[in-house]
C-alpha cells in the first residue's frame, strides 16, 4: 500500500505572503525509482502517485481521508516561525554590532 505524508508546506523564498501555507497537504511518497526517458530524456517514474497532492483545510480532514482510504500516513508538524520585532531606528544605534 502507498505511504502518504501529511504536512503544511513552508513558504518558498520567492514568496512574501503565506497564502498557500495555511492548508494541509497530503502527498504520496515516491514508490518507484525515477529514471530518464530514453527518447526525450525527461525524468519519469512508473507510478502516478507522485503527481497527486491533495489539499485540506484542517489536519483532522487530512487524517480522516487517509484513514478512510486505508493509507499508511505520517504527520509532519510544521516548524513555528519565531517573530523577531525589529525597529528601523535600530539601524542607527551607536552600540550596534556590525
Amino acid at each position: 500500500m502507498a505511504r502518504a505524508r501529511i504536512l503544511r508546506p513552508a513558504k518558498t523564498a520567492m514568496q512574501s505572503g503565506r497564502a498557500l501555507t495555511r492548508q494541509w497537504v497530503l502527498e504520496y511518497e515516491q514508490a518507484s525509482k525515477r529514471e530518464p526517458d530514453p527518447l526525450m530524456g525527461w525524468i519519469s517514474a512508473a507510478d502516478t502517485f507522485n503527481q497527486v497532492r491533495l489539499r485540506f483545510d484542517t489536519l483532522e480532514e487530512a487524517v480522516a481521508f487517509a484513514k478512510k482510504k486505508g493509507l499508511d500516513y505520517v504527520v509532519i508538524e510544521p516548524h513555528q516561525q519565531a517573530f523577531k520585532p525589529k525597529s528601523y531606528a535600530d539601524n542607527f544605534r551607536y552600540d550596534r554590532v556590525r
